[in-house]
């Protein structure tokens, strides 16, 4: 059974830094794609960067391009997001997630798109004050 789970999330001051961590099991994820998306109150869950594990090749949103950076280690199974020069729309609840189907059999470059993913982690917050 494939299982996410996140930490590092917690409340900083704006222009604070966070490094969220995706710690995956169940299966290697050397062959996938792993993806970091965010919900905030009222809002749909978008996708903010991703990874493609068998390349290192990378997706960032707009909104965070330039602060975030994904980076991953294959032989711990985890995926980082380093968050630097926070600001108070990035609150949210973050989730990684990973696509089923391994890149050989479908999309070789990652996806910010979560209907795509299919196993998600539960969440970890993010707060970020004025």
């Amino acid at each position: 059974e494939v299982q996410f789970v996140e930490s590092g999330g917690g409340s900083v001051q704006a222009g604070g830094s966070l490094r969220l961590s995706c710690a995956a099991s169940g299966q290697s994820f050397v062959d996938y794609h792993i993806g970091w998306f965010r919900q905030a109150p009222g809002k749909e869950r978008e996708g903010v960067s991703c990874i493609s594990m068998h390349d290192g090749s990378t997706y960032y949103a707009d909104s965070v391009k330039g602060r975030f950076t994904i980076s991953s280690d294959n032989a711990k199974n985890t995926v980082y997001l380093q968050m630097n020069n926070l600001k108070p729309e990035d609150t949210a609840a973050y989730y990684c997630a990973t696509i089923a189907t391994p890149y050989y059999s479908g999309s070789y470059y990652c996806t910010p798109f979560r209907f795509d993913y299919d196993y998600w982690g539960q969440g970890t917050q993010v707060t970020v004050s004025s």
